[in-house]
């Protein structure tokens, strides 16, 4: 089953799901389900200053900024983002991201990750 923001729609009194990250998300139900990715991608802005070396290899001090491309709460409708943005939007119920913890992950023979069992709210 695939969905992408357009195709989505509220037919049963289910949310519409808009894919806020730059990659296709599968969540691995009984049937998989791909949600496509919607651009632009929701991101955070970070600014990096240059901070004391460790043993003489470069380090930056990172300080995260705003979110950007996330559009407002709208109802019947979830945002499934990174998980640096849904950090940083901890105040909204309707942002969500892929559940990639050692429980939620599912990974190939690899240990690449192929899917996910859910989505987490920060």
């Amino acid at each position: 089953m695939v969905y992408d923001y357009f195709c989505h729609i509220d037919k049963k009194g289910k949310k519409v799901i808009i894919n806020l990250t730059p990659h296709a998300i599968t969540i691995m139900l009984e049937q998989p389900m791909v949600i496509e990715p919607t651009f632009p991608p929701a991101r955070v802005s970070v600014a990096n200053t240059p901070a004391e070396p460790v043993d003489g290899i470069p380090t930056v001090r990172t300080v995260i900024g705003t979110v950007e491309n996330l559009p407002e709460p709208a109802e019947g409708v979830v945002y499934v983002v990174s998980a640096l943005v849904a950090q940083q939007c901890q105040d909204r119920n309707d942002v969500y991201a892929p559940d990639t913890s050692p429980n939620g992950a599912v990974r190939d023979e690899e240990g690449k990750i192929i899917g996910v069992k859910g989505l987490i709210r920060y």
